[in-house]
């Protein structure tokens, strides 16, 4: 019988064959023009899940994108863990950005990955780390060494907010009943610094609309006498913070869980060197609220971001005219006991008050999800943090992030689970960013892990 690093060497290039593969696929969730692509992508998740040992292989169809659900059950008398992930990927604009096609994957060496690393759309979010729990499953059935039950959830929305998702686990909560949800959608500190990812933000994304004349007028002869959507959108915007960068919205820190001086400290402790940081980004500071480190600001602290906004002339020469409209995407990350649906409610009462009477303003909720903290003395982070000891010879650290999992807390609503987070991505491979990518080493040690954590949760489930 092989050991899980024997197996590893032996179908390495397969392995990484059979990622870029999946890469090549444009499953981009949020634009219907992909429709066929996110299809295609579900339809190769299940070939993948039968042939990695799954006895039981469904397309769930949901009033959206499908959910591959795979299961490989073999005493019921053993415990169950379900494995999420998702096979849509974000947009890839701006494509100009891209030193190499998004869905033409490559590989180059870079310092952090002299290794190599897939540069691709979706390298890392979240198909390279999806895929990871594939292969460990057909490392584990292949050698006769599963012990216990494994299920599949694999949805295609989650970079849209996962709205079928939502609707599915209420309705099939026997068919995934389990004792442990694992998922690796996030990220480590680094290859020689472990982390598991104890606690997500949660999420509010809106639209907002401002229109003023009913048409776009001559800016020379209505200049100064009618208001400027665009002017007055920025206005707004930059009122939705004070001078310490604190959120104006009346109400919106009245939930806002405050980590005690000790849990701050303990936190401090995970390596961060500020320099790096900077330099990583090429920013010359930091910048965020008033009297918290850059860890807590991106962490335990809600934030106000505008993601995109526009109006207006903003092609080739000049166009003088005062824009009909301006809009704008903004979202709003939350921390524990912040409800999404309160704060988005919040947010459109307070930027509907603050716009003048010159103006008219349509705020649109888009999606959104509830922030979650997991606790560190579950056998599931226990049989985690054995499981990377195990592979990499360290304690991995608990850490929070900054990122959003909305699936996460309707999970343990509907299915009365704890979710664990194993993440093995570094923050620099550039998820939603152009040249996103996913270190080889890093894929191939998450498959060399995860078969660890099914040891040790079945071990400590006893």
């Amino acid at each position: 019988m092989h050991t899980v690093k024997e197996y590893i060497e032996k179908n390495k290039k397969r392995f990484i064959d059979e990622l870029i593969d999946l890469l090549k696929i444009p499953s981009i969730s949020a634009d219907t023009a992909f429709s066929q692509d996110v299809l295609n992508t579900a339809d190769s998740i299940m070939k993948s899940l039968k042939e990695a040992g799954c006895d039981k292989v469904e397309l769930c169809e949901t009033p959206g994108y499908p959910i591959i659900y795979g299961e490989k059950i073999i005493d019921t008398n053993l415990p169950t863990v379900l494995v999420y992930g998702h096979y849509d990927v974000q947009p890839a604009d701006p494509l100009e950005l891209w030193d190499s096609p998004p869905f033409e994957p490559v590989i180059k060496k870079t310092e952090l990955h002299p290794e190599g690393a897939i540069f691709a759309r979706g390298a890392c979010d979240d198909k390279g780390q999806m895929y990871m729990h594939v292969k460990a499953l057909e490392y584990m059935t292949s050698e006769g060494n599963l012990p216990c039950n494994v299920k599949f959830m694999i949805e295609g929305e989650e970079e849209v907010g996962s709205e079928s998702l939502a609707w599915f686990v209420p309705r099939n909560v026997e068919k995934l009943a389990n004792d442990v949800i694992l998922i690796s959608d996030t990220g480590m500190i680094a290859n020689d610094i472990p982390s598991i990812t104890t606690g997500l933000r949660g999420l509010s994304y809106v639209e907002v609309e401002i229109t003023g004349p009913n048409r776009d007028l001559h800016s020379g002869l209505y200049g100064g006498a009618v208001a400027n959507p665009i002017n007055i959108l920025t206005k707004m915007i930059a009122s939705l913070h004070d001078e310490n960068n604190h959120i104006t919205i009346p109400g919106f820190y009245d939930k806002v869980e405050e980590l005690s001086q000790e849990e701050r400290n303990e936190m401090a402790k995970a390596p961060f060197s500020l320099e790096e940081y900077k330099n990583a980004l090429n920013i010359d500071d930091v910048y965020g609220e008033k009297g918290y480190t850059t860890n807590e600001r991106n962490s335990i602290r809600p934030t106000l971001d505008v993601n995109g906004i526009w109006g207006g002339y903003i092609g080739e020469g000049a166009k003088t005219v005062i824009a009909s409209k301006a809009y704008a995407k903004i979202s709003m990350r939350l921390v524990p006991n912040q409800d999404w649906e309160e704060i988005t409610t919040l947010f459109k009462s307070h930027f509907e008050s603050i716009a003048p009477d010159s103006v008219k303003v349509k705020v649109t909720p888009h999606h959104g999800g509830q922030g979650y903290v997991t606790p560190i003395d579950s056998i599931g982070y226990q049989a985690a943090s054995k499981a990377y000891q195990e592979t990499f010879g360290v304690t991995p650290i608990p850490q929070r992030s900054g990122g959003s999992i909305p699936i996460v807390a309707l999970f343990e609503q509907e299915l009365k689970s704890k979710t664990i987070l194993m993440g093995f991505g570094l923050n620099s491979d550039a998820i939603h960013s152009p040249n996103e990518h996913f270190g080889i080493w890093n894929y191939l040690k998450g498959i060399e892990t995860i078969p660890y954590f099914y040891k040790y949760f079945s071990e400590l489930h006893k």
